[in-house]
């Protein structure tokens, strides 16, 4: 029997990792950390991948990848431009994220009955007129989960009309909420293009490198998806980072219940799994302010990660953005230090975020879309090498506006570098990857603004993360149980402390030096495991396949409950005289649809394991067949770790 590996990637927020696991026996043999490339991610995938051992590589016969890519695109709005067909009585309380829209009659009622006859002429004028100017349409009819046959006409007429992506809102959500579906249904178009792209590269990737392999992606409620879902459903990967960080850390802790705290360069996120399932979040997941029915991980993320910028205005201050550290730019840019080393001291009536002692700025390759004139004039200026405010002032003979500084930030067109809680690892001794020097010099700069010495100022600045990182576990736990009263508790010198039943596992770089800290703050058994530097990239891999279908059977009318039952799937509606007969034709679709759509993991049926449950809706007093009946499906497959 030859040995299989599997080949796990997470592209986050700062870093890439890629690591190597044995099927037979799950142990992990080779891992890799890359800097995460922007706007290119592929460029830091390679580079992870180039740093692990050839022989094992050979033998990987599933790759699995996690990624911020959707989540990244919907925050900072780079999706591409979509058209928007409401169909039927629409009465839309809010804008939509769309950029074309238009409103057509048609559309069912609650039984899934036709209140209008569907427009298509309209529809056909407007995807015409829209063929150059967009990249994928977004269709969301009234009560399509009670009968989706109008937004399915549409699908056909648009496809045929432009051969762009369709994305109909009964194909992401079963549950009713006009409004929430439409705008989940328009952020998905707006990923399909990127999403493209990037399972494109990923596949000319593996087979470049001659890897006989299946790929999947990690989903954001911690199950994978084959790449043919996720191309057509690119929403359902939003974070998908936080679901891989609770995977790995159950698989590499051995705990199928936990707390995890995954520190990022980014940010942090904080999340539960009990008996080996996540919390998902009732409501659906809300990106970039938009409310959609995507069923995610219920997680709390704060803007404080390991490259967190660490600046002083009448105290010290951690985040929200990340800036690159100094003891890694030191390592990139030959003559950084001495810069750094020079760079005056401002006033400290000057001191904001931009406006320190130790930040710089520099290209960082990107080219920016339409810049403005004060932009280009800023881009002029800075170059390949980093400079300071002080320096740039110097040039321009007047200080950046911020504003302009922030656009360019926003775009990535420039990097900011900076202190961040990394560099004062490397003063401590703690962590010592790059540059110690270039982050004393800094933390000297910087500890000048306060009475502390040099290593205090660093102390403080951990035990600041360490507060920041129970801080989120408790408020998460704690959930809506004033957000003050937990501050106070971990910030004051009171004699208490918290206590937390489950163990807490630390997943990230660095995270081991954080362990002192977090043991002082919350009385926990708290779990460093061995491999927490890449457990993203564990949790990429030991995602199962998993489907989740609802299927409801009502009664067609409350008069005359006893007889003609609806029964409401996600490919349609039947009907049926017999309240038994459609039961047993939903248990039957049920599992149908569930095989039909974990069939392309390429695994044998025997190895699907389908559970199902049913709720019935009987008001009191209620003496005939049930007034609701509810099917959930749930079917679930191991795409690596077979042995055969």
């Amino acid at each position: 029997m030859t040995m299989q590996y599997s080949l796990g990637i997470d592209a986050g927020g700062t870093y890439t990792d890629a690591v190597i696991l044995r099927d037979s026996d799950s142990r992990i043999l080779d891992t890799s950390k890359a800097i995460t490339t922007y706007p290119n991610l592929m460029t830091g995938i390679r580079n992870a991948i180039d740093k692990l051992n050839p022989e094992y590589l050979k033998q990987v016969k599933l790759v699995s990848v996690s990624t911020t890519l959707s989540t990244n695109t919907i925050l900072e709005r780079t999706g591409y431009p979509v058209g928007l067909i409401l169909v039927g009585d629409y009465t839309i309380p809010r804008e939509l994220p769309a950029d074309y829209c238009i409103k057509v009659r048609g559309g069912h009622d609650s039984n899934g009955d036709e209140l209008h006859p569907l427009d298509l002429t309209a529809v056909e004028q407007f995807a015409v007129s829209l063929k150059k100017k967009v990249s994928a349409f977004a269709v969301s009819s009234y009560f399509s989960t009670r009968n989706p046959e109008h937004e399915l006409k549409i699908k056909d007429v648009i496809l045929k009309l432009t051969g762009h992506p369709v994305v109909c809102g009964h194909e992401l959500s079963q549950e009713l909420g006009a409004y929430e579906r439409a705008a989940t249904a328009v952020l998905n178009a707006q990923l399909i293009p990127i999403t493209y792209q990037f399972i494109h590269s990923i596949m000319n990737e593996v087979r470049e490198r001659n890897l006989d392999a299946k790929v999947l992606m990690l989903k954001c409620d911690g199950s994978v998806i084959d790449i043919k879902g996720a191309k057509l459903r690119p929403i359902e990967t939003i974070f998908s980072g936080p679901a891989a960080s609770i995977m790995g850390a159950s698989h590499l802790s051995g705990l199928d219940t936990c707390a995890v705290i995954d520190v990022g360069g980014t940010s942090t996120d904080v999340s539960i799994i009990k008996r080996g399932v996540p919390e998902l979040c009732e409501k659906g997941a809300v990106v970039g302010g938009w409310q959609t029915r995507v069923k995610a991980i219920k997680m709390e993320s704060s803007a404080n990660g390991g490259d967190s910028h660490v600046w002083f205005k009448k105290c010290i201050r951690i985040g929200p953005r990340r800036v690159m550290p100094l003891c890694f730019a030191a390592v990139n840019y030959p003559n950084f230090k001495e810069k750094l080393e020079k760079n005056p001291i401002p006033l400290r009536t000057m001191l904001n975020e931009h406006i320190q002692p130790t930040k710089f700025f520099v290209r960082t390759g990107v080219i920016p879309v339409n810049p403005t004139e004060s932009e280009k004039k800023l881009l002029e200026v800075i170059g390949e090498e980093p400079l300071s405010i002080h320096e740039i002032l110097n040039k321009m003979k007047r200080f950046p506006s911020p504003a302009v500084l922030d656009s360019l930030l926003n775009q990535r067109v420039i990097h900011a570098i900076g202190f961040t809680p990394t560099d004062a690892l490397h003063v401590l001794g703690e962590y010592t990857e790059w540059d110690v020097e270039a982050s004393l010099i800094g933390a000297k700069k910087l500890a000048r603004f306060t009475q502390l010495g040099v290593h205090a100022f660093c102390k403080k600045v951990k035990q600041q993360v360490a507060r920041n990182m129970a801080y989120s576990l408790m408020s998460f736990i704690m959930e809506g149980r004033g957000k003050d009263g937990i501050k106070m508790m971990l910030e004051e010198e009171v004699p208490v402390q918290y206590k937390v039943n489950i163990p807490i596992v630390l997943l990230g770089g660095p995270v081991k030096a954080y362990y002192g800290e977090l043991k002082g703050l919350i009385d926990a058994d708290i779990i460093v495991p061995e491999q927490a530097r890449v457990g993203n990239a564990v949790g990429a891999l030991v995602g199962k396949g998993i489907k989740r279908i609802e299927i409801t059977i009502r009664p067609y009318s409350m008069e005359n409950p006893d007889q003609n039952f609806l029964v409401f799937t996600p490919v349609g509606r039947k009907k049926f005289e017999q309240y038994r007969a459609a039961l047993e034709y939903s248990q039957k679709a049920g599992e149908e649809l569930i095989l039909d759509s974990l069939k392309d993991f390429g695994l044998p049926e025997s190895s699907i394991k389908i559970d199902t449950s049913i709720e019935y809706l009987v008001p009191p007093g209620w003496k005939q067949t049930p007034m609701e009946t509810k099917m959930t499906f749930v079917g679930v497959c191991t795409p690596g770790f077979s042995t055969d």
